[in-house]
């Protein structure tokens, strides 16, 4: 038995890394709703073998990210769900700063910190690079709660705003904004300021929305 597990162990940390990576190609935007995922070319550009991209599939569909419709595509979001999408992450968002400003360390703060830096606009940063940069932002936060059930509905929430396919893009000035919210987050998780954490986090995500709202359609 002891050689038997032994023999899956690595298989299995293949398959959940191959996931990740997947996971995280749709959340930052790489892989888009809609769009076919074909295994030969997962394969290549994973530079792993078919069965842990098959067993990774397999798991990302039963978590809602992935669909089959004669063959495998990222799952699509309704238009009409939007407002409860928002309304969701608001509430994630908010506890999740909560709890993170109770236990967060120096270090994940300096992290925060530099991410704010390479996302303040000026830089020319291509949009891809800076939902890679807020996601990140946003994960580090997760983390620092240390909740995994609010971590799986904050990945869950993550993904369906993603998979909006929302055709907004943000202006210099709503970017400055919005990473203005940023270091004020940043301020109160760095004084353990709970409630603080939690305001700005709530104002952050509505602060998103106000923005997004006129792009949805009618």
């Amino acid at each position: 038995m002891e050689d038997m597990h032994q023999m899956k162990a690595p298989s299995n940390l293949i398959t959940g890394e191959v996931r990740t990576k997947i996971r995280s190609m749709i959340l930052a935007s790489e892989l888009r709703p809609g769009q076919r995922l074909i295994e030969d070319d997962l394969i290549q550009r994973l530079g792993v073998g078919r069965t842990p991209v098959r067993e990774a599939l397999l798991i990302l569909q039963g978590e809602g990210f992935i669909a089959r419709n004669r063959g495998w595509e990222v799952q699509g979001v309704d238009h009409l769900q939007v407002h409860a999408i928002f309304e969701s992450r608001v509430a994630i968002e908010a506890e999740t700063a909560r709890l993170a400003a109770r236990k967060i360390t120096p270090d994940v703060c300096d992290a925060l910190a530099a991410l704010i830096d390479q996302m303040e606009p000026g830089g020319h940063l291509p949009r891809l690079a800076l939902n890679r940069l807020n996601t990140e932002f946003h994960d580090l936060i997760v983390k620092a709660a240390d909740n995994v059930v609010l971590a799986q509905f904050h990945e869950r929430t993550q993904f369906y705003y993603w998979a909006l396919r929302i055709p907004v893009m943000f202006s210099d000035e709503q970017l400055t904004a919005t990473n203005a919210q940023h270091r004020e987050l940043l301020a109160a998780l760095r004084a353990h300021d709970e409630e603080r954490a939690e305001h700005i986090a709530r104002a952050h995500v509505e602060t998103t929305m106000r923005i997004v709202e006129p792009a949805l359609p009618r």
